[in-house]
């Protein structure tokens, strides 16, 4: 498992944008999927994107259009930038990484959360 960071969440109107970061350290796996859940209130936690290790992008129906995940290998890191939110996109958003050695697939290793919360 590796350790990830994560920062960039916070209060937003309507319509804003925020930007989140993740980044994963201190380890000798491979990393293959990288993203990011997200958990609103009363809810349960739901995937809102994911990347690939050769860069692939995949998204949830609901954050389509207005979400763009990209993935710097060098700096094994995530950037989650999203865009024209909605009070919907209010929630706790955990960044995840599949990580493996050889034949060994790590359990998912988890950020700590970061709250994004958007006013109407």
């Amino acid at each position: 498992q590796v350790r990830l960071v994560e920062s960039g969440g916070g209060l937003v109107q309507a319509g804003g944008s925020l930007r989140l970061s993740c980044a994963a350290s201190g380890y000798s796996f491979s990393v293959n999927d990288m993203g990011w859940y997200r958990q609103a209130p009363g809810k349960q936690r739901e995937l809102a994107a994911l990347i690939t290790s050769g860069g692939n992008p995949v998204y949830a129906d609901a954050v389509k259009g207005r979400f763009t995940l990209s993935r710097d290998n060098a700096k094994n890191t995530v950037y989650l930038q999203m865009n024209s939110l909605k009070p919907e996109d209010t929630g706790v958003y955990y960044c995840f990484a599949d990580t493996y050695l050889r034949n060994y697939n790590a359990p998912r290793s988890w950020g700590q959360g970061t709250q994004v919360t958007v006013s109407s």
